[in-house]
């Protein structure tokens, strides 16, 4: 009988008259050639129903384990998978013609190579295979839509579980070394749950690594003890590590955040460049794999027309000049921002006809611009009164604890008595933006903004100028809405990612922002809204460089950031060893660190101005990060954004025109 006939007779006898239903998974074993994977001059057996050993004192299993496994796993075409246990690479085939990609892990260098070379010999090159511990799967890769194991565990390493996507499927045989064990499908249900199910007897070879048995035949976790028992610890074994942001795998990790609504990404400080490369990558990602319209940032709505329209190939507004030329300039302006801003414009190219990303600002109050209008004109009217406002505006941030200084600004007669004229020249200075920006980008969602805008205008101006929690309020209500009109600008089914600070981002309710100061934000906001659907992702660092001010408009400059202090949720992070990672913190496997990071803990927050002199005043406050964020991103030490040339003379530079003079 030809091997094609044997492949038939055990697709009809060995499979489809016993309980593999799945047609996909019939399909799948008639195309893959058994006989391929099977060792020289065992062909004849290749379609029997049987494992045959293939060197390393490992087998084949035999097809209908093979069929069982993958009709278990429930996959879908787009599927990601990681098998455990390459052996002879037969069953990463099947999967290979199941899934978009097959992650495949073998102990064994001499069988991971030969499978290796099998399957490109046949063209799967959606295969990936990798010599390693099994047991403690492919974090860099996760999470997988579902995880098969051809090799038998004491009990179910905890690492698998984890790398599991929601509502992913984990197939795998538990229990004694040498014994019958039985294979099991763990569904992840949700951060935290997971849902057992016995499918029957089967017989493995041992899973040999840290999660499963020792050579010997013995429970590897029983040799020394493998519990983290500190919080630092605990919180190196749930992280995920990450590659640098240039690395094509870092945004894999944020897979885990592609069913959202919005993904709202952070930052510590204004002034870093891991923060802006990292999120520039994750927003990669997002886009290209994933399908989200539009990027929206904690930036003036003007300035960030002008990069909507250039990453769109539209014309500029008449008379409009460069963006994000006000204090500070540094957190636009940088070499940073400028690459991802020219991959969104080649992105756009790339797409045709199809709809166009599109890059937005939430600030349409143009803070900043208003303030530089303020001081400018208490410059000329009154000097002391113009100093008392720098130092308010130093400090119009939500984690100061100096009072005082809103004191100081409240009282001091000069600063009250131009309050109507500096509200004049704010009404002004928003006029003068909504003339130049007449232009063809979106009309109808710019005159929405700018109606909505004038509708509470001075309201606006009049609290931001004396401050407090009603102004902060009233802005990130502000970009709240505006992010909420975005989505149903582009459609019931769009999707966007937020760029802004760690203070906007993380739910206001878990910190000392909401529960002592009445003060709300944007990130609250987002999960009032969407639930589930809204991801908030903080970033932090222990050290390093940053670029920022000592004062409200002046110049900037590289600081030492100090290391961070004990006690704090970066000193945990620091002390854990691990120099970058993603702590998914909606994750609940490990109840005693969700417990740790449930309790108010001190966490830093730089903003344009850092005074490391003053830092706890003035940069710290108390927040539990287990609630405030759904994940949290670490560098453990971090360095300042590059400016163009007008920050730091730099002769290469992008022109003071970008992004329109590019």
């Amino acid at each position: 009988m030809s091997l094609q006939a044997q492949r038939q007779t055990m697709l009809q006898r060995h499979l489809a008259a016993r309980d593999i239903h799945d047609h996909d998974v019939l399909d799948a074993m008639e195309k893959v050639p058994r006989e391929r994977f099977v060792a020289s001059g065992m062909e004849e057996f290749a379609y029997d129903d049987s494992p045959l050993p293939i060197g390393e004192w490992q087998t084949i299993s035999q097809p209908y384990i093979v069929a069982l496994m993958a009709q278990a796993a429930q996959l879908q075409p787009g599927a990601r998978v990681l098998e455990v246990g390459t052996g002879s690479g037969y069953a990463a085939a099947v999967l290979a013609e199941l899934a978009a990609e097959v992650f495949t892990i073998e102990r064994h260098a001499s069988l991971a190579e030969q499978a290796r070379k099998r399957l490109e010999a046949l063209g799967y090159r959606q295969v990936h295979v990798h010599i390693g511990d099994g047991s403690q799967g492919w974090q860099e890769h996760a999470p997988f839509d579902a995880i098969l194991v051809a090799a038998g565990s004491p009990d179910v390493p905890p690492a698998l579980k984890q790398q599991l996507a929601i509502g992913g499927r984990l197939v795998i045989p538990v229990g004694g070394h040498g014994t019958e064990q039985t294979l099991k499908r763990i569904v992840r249900t949700g951060p935290g749950r997971w849902r057992d199910e016995d499918l029957g007897g089967v017989r493995f070879v041992p899973l040999i690594g840290a999660h499963g048995w020792t050579a010997s035949g013995e429970r590897a976790d029983t040799r020394a003890p493998q519990t983290p028992t500190t919080v630092p610890e605990r919180v190196a074994a749930a992280a995920i590590a990450l590659p640098a942001p240039e690395d094509d795998a870092f945004a894999e990790a944020f897979d885990r955040y592609a069913h959202c609504r919005v993904v709202l990404l952070g930052e510590c400080s204004h002034g870093t460049s891991e923060f802006y490369r990292a999120r520039a990558a994750i927003s990669r990602r997002l886009i290209e794999h994933h399908g989200f319209d539009f990027v929206a940032v904690e930036a003036d709505w003007p300035d960030a027309a002008a990069i909507h329209r250039h990453i769109r190939d539209q014309p500029q507004s008449a008379g409009a000049g460069a963006p994000f030329q006000r204090f500070p300039t540094w957190m636009w302006r940088n070499h940073e921002f400028a690459g991802f801003v020219e991959w969104m414009r080649d992105f756009n190219a790339r797409r045709g006809d199809r709809r166009a990303l599109g890059f937005h600002g939430l600030d349409l109050y143009n803070l900043r611009g208003a303030i530089a209008s303020v001081l400018h004109y208490l410059d000329k009217v009154d000097p002391q009164a113009a100093a008392v406002a720098r130092e308010r505006y130093g400090c119009l941030t939500p984690w100061q604890h100096d009072p005082a200084t809103y004191g100081r600004a409240a009282l001091a007669r000069g600063y009250s008595a131009c309050e109507d004229a500096v509200v004049r020249q704010y009404q002004d200075l928003l006029q003068q933006h909504l003339q130049r920006e007449e232009g063809p980008s979106d009309g109808l969602l710019d005159a929405a903004h700018s109606a909505r805008l004038v509708a509470s205008a001075e309201r606006y101006y009049r609290v931001m100028y004396y401050g407090g929690a009603q102004s902060w309020n009233l802005r990130d209500e502000h970009m709240g809405q505006t992010l909420q009109l975005l989505l149903d600008h582009y459609g019931p089914q769009s999707r966007g990612i937020v760029w802004a600070h760690n203070s906007h981002i993380g739910d206001a309710r878990h910190t000392d922002m909401g529960q002592r100061r009445d003060e709300l934000n944007l990130g609250q906001l987002a999960r009032s809204a969407h639930g589930e659907a809204a991801a908030l992702v903080g970033f932090g660092t222990h050290t390093g460089t940053v670029m920022a001010a000592d004062n409200w408009d002046e110049p900037a400059q590289v600081m030492q950031v100090r290391p961070s202090r004990k006690g704090s949720l970066e000193r945990l992070c620091h002390d854990s060893g691990q120099p970058r990672f993603l702590l998914d913190l909606r994750e609940r496997s490990d109840a005693a660190l969700d417990e740790a990071l449930t309790q108010e803990l001190q966490q830093r927050f730089i903003g344009v101005i850092y005074r490391p002199d003053t830092e706890l005043q003035s940069h710290y406050m108390r927040a539990a990060a287990a609630r405030q964020y759904d994940g949290y991103v670490w560098f453990d030490t971090t360095g300042a954004v590059a400016p163009f040339a007008s920050s730091t003379g730099d002769q290469h530079a992008l022109p003071e025109t970008w992004p329109t003079g590019l």
